[in-house]
């Protein structure tokens, strides 16, 4: 029997990988130093946005989903 392969846990806790095989990440430049963004860039940051191009494939390996779009 073949073994299964394990999913690699520090990317399945910062990504969310969707229905559709998208995977979904959070954006960075939000941790501290905030007093120099504007409250319209902040508010952008909050957003999450799709993984695209090599990293989405390489990460949809690595996680045993999907393949995405």
């Amino acid at each position: 029997m073949g073994n299964k392969m394990k999913s690699r846990k520090s990317i399945t806790s910062r990504l969310k990988i969707t229905k559709n095989g998208k995977i979904m990440r959070r954006q960075s430049f939000r941790r501290h130093l905030k007093a120099s963004k504007s409250s319209k860039q902040l508010r952008n940051l909050k957003r999450v946005i799709e993984l695209k191009g090599y990293y989405a494939k390489k990460i949809t390996k690595s996680t045993g989903g999907k393949k995405s779009k």
